[in-house]
């Protein structure tokens, strides 16, 4: 039996890698784990999910203080944003995740780090810094990076891209942001609410590209009211600089138009994200990629079955909360000899603008791709009594359901929308009945209620029906309605 240093080995220390790392330990598997930057955390603690949703709740808090006179209060006049100031408080923030992903907690959990150029020898083997590793079972946990899409002269200049954003001290009076997805949006609304004027410029027909175009009009709706300029169907052809300022020539993207030009004193590069497999020695360890994945079976394993991929890598959903659900599988399979496998079908994600768009299974556009039959029940937020309360009328709730009524999909646009969403990630996950959900007693009032109006709606329509009205007179004697519009319109008689 061939011997190895350690029982798994971990290359990258991001979500996934310290999810595994962790459990792996915990179960009494000797672990390693290779980390090339000098700290862990990955993309997702210093350039992604922490900062940036410090930053837009910082934004957050600037654009309820402009509402002010909403709410029945005095209006208020605020002095511009230090940039500076925000990002003291994003890297605070940041500073206190660190302590967790500290290489003393691994320690103490029996995970050992190290930092350093992994590489791999053979298939078991991976060189670091000279250094020979050798470990039974390999789980690659590398991330993803952004991808510089190919638009002439932006190479020579000097874009921003989520790695160098925070650590911006001057905020620009015009930011261009190159991309409308969730990355690009987030940020350009973030801006928008500090102070900067924005251009968004995205190629696809619509914002938010997969989602459905009801839920993207209506986010679109809000950043435009709040000063975004969006130009979607549009195509970037050439970025120059001239002295300070940032010239982008566009064009329709069908070709048809001529180009024009939009200005700006920064641009934000969010066109999507590719896969840190280069430099890697895959070849050596006869792993099969590709430019935008390390493809991997429903057990995580890549074509060598004992070299596992998970997180952004393997190109599957490049969300934090589904790097840490499939190292959780890889471990399973690598450490416990379990063949479990992943089932993306009950993954939620949501995207952090204001209003949040959230969702899980099945919407219109994926359902149709799919083939699949289906109807929707919809239920707005100006219908829900705390969204009232709390000035956030803005949004809804939709389900796709089959034409028996189950469930396949839930998409929320609105306050809140990445909490409430997790009722329906349970629903998904339970296969609890649309009845279950329409009889529970929530808790009044709170923005929750919409999710027992939607299930309800469903059966209402058969349960107030004149069939049942009907059926319900004969057995019961009723004696049908008590009042008319017309007659409540007319003064009482004498």
């Amino acid at each position: 039996m061939a011997r190895f240093d350690y029982d798994l080995g971990i290359i990258g220390g991001g979500a996934a890698g310290l999810t595994a790392a962790a459990g792996g330990a915990q179960f009494g598997a000797k672990t390693v784990l290779i980390e090339k930057s000098p700290r862990l955390g990955g993309d997702c603690l210093h350039c992604g999910c922490v900062p940036s949703k410090t930053l837009i709740r910082t934004a957050s808090v600037r654009a309820l203080a402009k509402r002010s006179r909403d709410f029945g209060l005095p209006a208020l006049v605020l002095p511009p944003v230090d940039l500076g100031d925000v990002m003291d408080r994003v890297h605070s923030v940041i500073a206190k995740i660190q302590a967790h992903d500290s290489v003393e907690r691994f320690c103490s959990l029996g995970a050992e780090i190290r930092f350093g150029e992994p590489r791999f020898a053979d298939d078991h083997v991976v060189a670091v810094d000279g250094r020979r590793i050798s470990a039974k079972n390999w789980i690659i946990a590398t991330g993803s990076s952004p991808v510089v899409p190919p638009v002439e002269g932006l190479r020579e200049v000097p874009f921003w891209t989520n790695e160098a954003l925070f650590s911006q001290r001057v905020l620009p009076a015009r930011l261009i942001v190159l991309g409308g997805g969730p990355i690009g949006l987030e940020i350009a609304q973030a801006f928008g609410r500090l102070g900067s004027k924005v251009v968004i410029v995205e190629f696809l027909d619509q914002i938010l590209g997969p989602e459905d175009p009801d839920l993207a009009e209506i986010l679109r709706t809000r950043l435009e009211a709040e000063g975004c300029e969006i130009h979607v169907a549009t195509k970037a052809l050439k970025v120059e600089r001239r002295g300070s300022t940032f010239r982008l020539s566009v064009a329709s993207a069908g070709g048809a138009d001529e180009s024009a030009v939009i200005e700006g004193d920064a641009l934000f590069v969010a066109t999507g994200r590719k896969p840190n497999s280069e430099g890697l020695g895959l070849e050596a360890a006869g792993v099969t990629f590709t430019p935008r994945a390390i493809p991997t079976d429903g057990r995580l394993r890549t074509n060598m079955k004992h070299i596992y991929a998970c997180g952004d890598v393997n190109g599957q959903f490049p969300f934090t909360h589904v790097a840490g659900y499939e190292a959780g599988i890889a471990l399973t399979n690598a450490v416990l000899h379990l063949p479990r496998k992943v089932d993306y079908g009950k993954v939620g994600w949501c995207t952090y603008t204001d209003p949040e768009v959230a969702s899980i299974g099945l919407n219109e556009k994926r359902a149709k791709k799919e083939g699949v039959a289906y109807r929707v029940l919809e239920e707005p937020f100006d219908q829900n009594d705390r969204a009232l309360a709390e000035g956030e009328r803005l949004g809804k709730i939709k389900l796709l359901v089959s034409p028996a009524g189950d469930l396949l999909g839930c998409q929320i646009i609105g306050a809140h929308a990445g909490e409430l969403i997790h009722e329906w990630i349970l629903a998904v996950q339970g296969r609890v009945k649309l009845t279950t959900l329409a009889g529970a007693v929530h808790v009044y009032p709170t923005l929750s209620e919409i999710s027992k109006r939607v299930a309800g709606s469903l059966f209402a329509e058969k349960l107030f029906s004149d069939r049942t009205k009907s059926l319900l007179r004969f057995l019961f004697q009723l004696k049908g309605r008590a009042c008319f519009p017309s007659a409540a319109s007319e003064p009482p008689s004498r």
